[in-house]
């Protein structure tokens, strides 16, 4: 898996295109989403539908904000001893991360998305 050289939407393009299921590459969007964007963008993908948060587990893909709006997608990796984890491109570690969902993390998720079945 590459671990450098992403964004968090080319983590996203990178795994759906490694399981085969289909997806929409957005291309020439602004750097910081605003007005929705990024939900728009999500929503539009043919392989996924909104859940509730709440219901997010190992696979589904989490919408977060950094500032006010939604901007940044993360997968969830699922419990370690009971702890939620995500992998996501981080500009601040300069590559594709795995760590907590810590309550920092927790509270920027805005929305959930699941493969549908």
């Amino acid at each position: 898996m590459p671990c450098r050289g992403l964004d968090c939407a080319g983590l996203y393009v990178h795994v759906m295109r490694e399981l085969g299921l289909d997806y929409v590459d957005a291309q020439g969007y602004p750097r910081n989403p605003y007005d929705g964007q990024l939900e728009a963008q999500m929503d539009a993908q043919p392989a996924l539908e909104r859940i509730a948060v709440a219901d997010a587990q190992a696979g589904d893909w989490l919408c977060m904000r950094i500032k006010k709006a939604p901007q940044h997608l993360a997968l969830h990796a699922g419990f370690i001893d009971g702890v939620p984890y995500i992998i996501h491109a981080s500009e601040e570690h300069g590559g594709v991360v795995h760590h907590r969902l810590d309550d920092l993390w927790r509270a920027r998720v805005m929305r959930a998305y699941r493969v549908k079945v």
